[in-house]
């Protein structure tokens, strides 16, 4: 009777809050999907759509959407100052989703109809989770909606974006394109930076004024960067520019306390600066693409998703991770050490693209930096899993 206790109340607090299930399912997600796809691009595994496509979807919808539900569910309530999201319902949609991200890696290897009902599945819980936070949305007494109403528009573009893969896969491939392009900024980048151009200011007890006008700006410069590629490929480099001075220049107005001592501060701020970076990374290579032959292999993306939203979400998710755990909010050697290396998976990365122009072989590389983001999720799920699954208390 004792051990049923306790198996019950580990399970219990498994499902206590919703960021836990939800956080566990995306990093086996991370591990598994580019284990997978790194047999499929080096050709000892076929799947069913394309090992880009694949790659694309597994990462955007079975590893950050999951964070986002979670971290959302979390937090929206807060944003929102409404009643916290029912058991009930985010068990739901987890196990829906636990359910779609099995079939999927089932389905992509053995059956293209199976990969199908998972697309489906998992575009069914993305929806439910847009569905709760629009109610809490439509349900709040606040007064200022500003940082909430993007949020939940950027949370639209990823259902959008979700639906427009799932039609380009089944039915007609030329869509691809334009859903990879509002998912990369539109959904990942824009629900990301919204959050973080909130939080991270009053995490660094940085109080200066808000400039509302921000993410209406930078929607417009996205909205016209996909517009741009849409017409013809690379032609945003521009308007990436542009991105790079909007942000830097509202960046340095916001004088965060760099460098800062606490890593679990200075890791939301390496991923901001990478913001700028990456815009400017993007709008350099595009117009060295546009005039020449020389292509980046996808550093424009990799730079700016890897860059800022992987380096927050590795930066959030701890710090949701241990604030809501009772443990002390403090990054030990390990988690420190854990935080460099995001910025290593980033370098590798980016290392990837360039060696890509240059037109030498680039397999050798490419293992290093997949190995790089396995050891980067294994041993974060090492030293955090046990506290999502049971709450165990780290040691200082």
């Amino acid at each position: 009777m004792r051990m049923q206790f306790s198996e019950d109340q580990n399970e219990n607090y498994f499902f206590s809050q919703p960021h836990q299930p939800f956080f566990i399912l995306a990093f086996v997600n991370a591990i598994v999907t580019m284990i997978v796809f790194l047999l499929a691009y080096k050709g000892y595994l076929f799947l069913s759509l394309s090992p880009t496509n694949f790659h694309f979807y597994g990462l955007t919808y079975l590893m950050f959407t999951p964070v986002f539900l979670g971290f959302l569910f979390t937090t929206f309530p807060r944003f929102t100052s409404t009643e916290a999201v029912a058991k009930k319902s985010y068990i739901h949609i987890f196990t829906v989703l636990y359910f779609g991200a099995i079939l999927f890696l089932l389905g992509s290897i053995v059956s293209p109809f199976l990969s199908a009902i998972a697309l489906l599945l998992v575009f069914y819980t993305h929806v439910r989770g847009f569905l709760i936070l629009k109610n809490m949305y439509s349900t709040t007494t606040m007064e200022d909606k500003h940082d909430i109403f993007w949020i939940l528009i950027s949370m639209g573009f990823g259902i959008f974006s979700h639906f427009l893969f799932i039609v380009a896969q089944i039915f007609y491939m030329p869509l691809m394109g334009l859903a990879t392009e509002i998912a990369m900024y539109l959904y990942l980048f824009l629900l990301t930076f919204s959050v973080a151009q909130r939080m991270v200011p009053f995490f660094s007890h940085c109080m200066n004024e808000k400039n509302q006008k921000l993410l209406k700006t930078v929607f417009l410069l996205l909205s016209f960067h996909i517009l741009l590629e849409g017409i013809y490929t690379n032609s945003s480099f521009l308007v990436d520019f542009a991105l790079a001075y909007v942000i830097v220049k509202e960046l340095l107005s916001w004088e965060l306390p760099f460098p800062n001592p606490n890593p679990l501060l200075w890791i939301l701020h390496i991923s901001l600066y990478w913001v700028p970076v990456g815009f400017f990374l993007g709008g350099f290579t595009n117009f060295i693409s546009l005039i020449t032959d020389i292509h980046f292999l996808a550093l424009d993306t990799h730079s700016l998703i890897l860059g800022f939203v992987f380096t927050i979400l590795i930066g959030f998710g701890t710090r949701v991770t241990l604030g809501h755990s009772g443990n002390i909010m403090h990054a030990d050697k390990w988690t420190t050490l854990l935080f460099y290396w995001t910025q290593v998976v980033v370098a590798m990365r980016i290392l990837v693209s360039l060696v890509s122009s240059m037109g030498w072989n680039i397999m050798v590389l490419f293992d290093i930096s997949v190995t790089a983001w396995l050891v980067m999720f294994i041993f974060w799920a090492v030293r955090f899993f046990r506290v999502l699954i049971d709450g165990k208390k780290l040691t200082p």
